[in-house]
């Protein structure tokens, strides 16, 4: 065989043990036979994937908004905005399978970028919706991240770990979302480009490009044996890509824009209305020119089209997530006393001296539970030595560090209490 002979798709010369396969116009090897048995097999997967009895049972944006108001407290505008961008991500997705090529209209995807304080509930946003609609959902933070050859996670590894929750279902991956946390922490410095490279913002930023707008990616998937490995293509261009971040700072720069500085004075110089918005208001008003000023990078604001700003929780939100979702703090402590025949209890006064002790720590809803776990501690301690323990009441002074929970341990204690109270 003419040593100038190669495979066409990897370059590879033949030899013993790589013989390659004529065709009319070039080569293959046996590698690339096996690359692409696959590449078709994922195809195949993909279009058994989407059926009728899938499409027809695709929730609607109204019922994915009701279903994310079991589980999240307020951020109605917001449920809005990612119920109609996950339902239309996935409408989208049974078209362009469904509908003849030839007559389609090709829909772009739309990755969605969240802006919001810490604890106000980006993550069980994105995670719920993923559930209801029954896709593989994969977490990640951008802080970890780091360019392709340098130290730490590659963007690839998002993908490695998406393949890992469809359980390496390649086909239900390629149909997955996957939301990265923490994305505001990739900003640049200053707008002004920098010389040096940098691994973890701007040089993460640009990684991401191609992995988000679609591509073709070579990933290594562990076998079941130890030590077994194989080589799977991904697919990103169905994958539906969701970020979000806290942006601290970005109000100032749409501040900026809005509320231009002025240069009249007097009982001519027009009113800033602006000036009585509060600070979600400000932050709905985000431009793709204000991102880039943030820190982002033109190409990388240009694939999250879709932006939704949530809302900081106020005293009276904190309290309805403690009692009001399906998996509300409260009933979960509830539930994990019932376990010791215990009735738990918390005063009206109660709940509210946690939410406020978790709007001076700034922690959001992601406060609350370490709040419950500090004062229950003692309490759960002792609870599986005491079995003649019946009730226990969470008060005001308990939360606040003035007095106890008090510990009922028959229906004469109970009327007491109530006695000692009136």
């Amino acid at each position: 065989m003419n040593k100038s002979v190669h495979c066409s798709f990897c370059g590879i010369k033949p030899s013993t043990n790589s013989p390659l396969i004529a065709g009319t116009e070039g080569y293959i090897c046996e590698s690339c036979v096996n690359l692409a048995n696959k590449v078709i097999a994922n195809w195949a997967r993909q279009r058994a994937t989407v059926t009728e009895d899938w499409h027809n049972n695709l929730p609607t944006p109204s019922a994915m908004k009701a279903w994310l108001d079991k589980y999240v407290i307020g951020q109605d505008f917001a449920k809005e905005i990612l119920s109609v961008a996950v339902y239309n991500h996935y409408k989208r997705l049974y078209h362009d399978r469904s509908v003849d090529q030839d007559d389609q209209i090709e829909i772009s995807k739309s990755n969605v970028l969240i802006i919001g304080p810490s604890g106000t509930g980006k993550t069980l946003l994105a995670s719920t919706l993923a559930t209801m609609v029954g896709v593989p959902f994969a977490i990640a933070d951008a802080t970890t991240l780091t360019q392709a050859g340098y130290v730490g996670d590659d963007v690839e590894s998002i993908l490695v770990r998406l393949l890992d929750v469809a359980q390496g279902n390649l086909g239900r991956a390629e149909w997955g979302i996957i939301y990265i946390d923490e994305i505001d922490k990739l900003a640049r410095v200053s707008e002004s480009a920098t010389i040096s490279r940098d691994v973890s913002g701007e040089g993460v930023q640009q990684a991401l490009l191609k992995l988000v707008e679609g591509t073709t990616v070579k990933l290594l998937q562990k076998g079941r044996k130890r030590g077994e490995s194989n080589t799977v293509v991904m697919d990103t261009s169905n994958i539906l890509f969701i970020v979000g971040g806290a942006f601290t700072g970005l109000k100032e720069h749409v501040t900026k824009r809005v509320m231009p500085g002025r240069s009249e004075i007097g009982f001519k110089a027009p009113l800033l209305e602006t000036q009585k918005l509060s600070a979600e208001r400000i932050l709905a008003e985000t431009q793709p020119d204000d991102l880039r000023r943030f820190g982002l990078i033109p190409e990388f604001i240009g694939r999250f089209p879709i932006i939704a700003v949530l809302e900081q929780l106020d005293e009276a939100a904190l309290v309805r997530i403690l009692t009001e979702p399906r998996n509300a703090l409260v009933r979960q402590y509830q539930k994990l006393f019932s376990y010791e025949n215990v009735e738990l209890e918390f005063t009206p006064e109660a709940l509210t001296a946690i939410a406020v002790k978790a709007l001076e720590r700034g922690t959001g809803a992601r406060g609350l539970r370490s709040i419950q776990e500090q004062i229950l501690r003692s309490c759960m301690f002792e609870l599986p030595s005491r079995k003649e323990v019946v009730r226990c009441i969470v008060d005001e002074n308990a939360v606040n560090g003035t007095g106890e929970i008090q510990l009922i341990e028959s229906k004469e204690d109970e009327i007491e209490i109530q006695a000692n109270a009136n």
